[in-house]
């Protein structure tokens, strides 16, 4: 049975493009039972440094995530500073990952393009991604479009370190869902913290409402036929939601003329809201017990940490540091 793995760094409040995209994808996976979730909290060090809002976001995350459906039976789910291992694993697979390899990475371009500092970090990100992938013997790792390079290069050091010291790490297989569709924000673009375009997992129903109701429309008249109504940014979102067949009936209403744009934006969020209520009773209830979430990280530590402490031996053993 592969195993799959993913991690989710904790450097904000999750929306519905983060749950669609890839918590609701990770957690059908669960059933398989070798999964294998943590919450890169190291990777968050990159962009935030405020102690406090890493520990928050971290807790946050874990809340979110079991609210969700995470099943601590059936997953692993730690968070990555318990597993001190993945830090000497960076140095170890770092001390052969060739420089050209790192200044290739898109994503450290792309940062550094919009003004974020370049540092050691930032920059070394890819080998601590490898690190973290590598050292749980993973098969299979769940992958957006953004990251597909980033496993590539994970490929590619395990390849090298191995053919440099002998079989010593699994070579991993990315898994890129074509039918997860770019999930839109409340501009058309694409849903992001960065753009400012989200909407919320959990969060206030009064903001939340006000931000579906304040998503901009074109200027037709509700009497008017919409034959563009499958591009409509609140029917896209509407068929996230509601059972398939309100949401053909929503959008064949729009197509022919006489449904208001208000009217729609209502029942988007009636629909949306209603879609997350059982997560939000379950996240209330555990957000009350944090004994409880912290219990199952340091449960899901020990258990990744047995397999990361046999892998790190062998690479160590390999190298001939021990």
């Amino acid at each position: 049975m592969p195993r799959v793995l993913t991690g989710i760094t904790p450097s904000g409040t999750l929306h519905i493009g983060n749950y669609f995209g890839a918590m609701r994808p990770a957690i059908e996976l669960q059933a398989g039972g070798d999964a294998f979730y943590f919450i890169a909290d190291y990777h968050s060090m990159t962009a935030l440094t405020d102690a406090g809002q890493r520990r928050a976001f971290t807790h946050g995350i874990a809340l979110d995530w079991l609210a969700c459906g995470l099943d601590p039976q059936k997953a692993v789910f730690w968070r990555q500073s318990d597993i001190p291992e993945v830090c000497e694993l960076t140095w170890l697979i770092g001390s052969l990952t060739p420089m050209g390899l790192l200044e290739r990475a898109h994503s450290y371009k792309d940062k550094t393009a919009k003004g974020i500092e370049a540092n050691f970090g930032l920059f070394a990100y890819p080998v601590l991604m490898a690190a973290d992938i590598l050292l749980f013997d993973t098969n299979v790792v769940p992958v957006g479009k953004d990251q597909k390079q980033h496993l590539e290069m994970t490929r590619d050091i395990a390849i090298k370190f191995n053919l440099a010291y002998g079989e010593t790490f699994v070579i991993p297989e990315e898994r890129i869902s074509e039918s997860v569709a770019v999930i839109p924000g409340l501009d058309g673009q694409k849903m992001s913290k960065s753009y400012g375009n989200t909407i919320e997992i959990f969060g206030d129903e009064k903001v939340l409402r006000k931000k579906i109701m304040g998503i901009v429309m074109d200027s037709r008249t509700p009497q008017e036929p919409k034959p563009d109504a499958d591009k409509n940014l609140a029917i896209q979102l509407l068929k996230l939601f509601a059972p398939a067949d309100v949401a053909t009936d929503f959008e064949h209403r729009l197509r022919a003329g006489g449904l208001g744009y208000g009217d729609l934006k209502k029942a988007l969020f009636a629909h949306y809201w209603d879609y997350f209520a059982p997560y939000r009773a379950k996240r209330a209830e555990l957000a009350a017990n944090p004994d409880y979430v912290e219990q199952v990280l340091r449960d899901g530590a020990a258990r990744a940490r047995a397999v990361a402490e046999q892998t790190l031996a062998r690479a160590r053993k390999n190298c001939g540091l021990r």
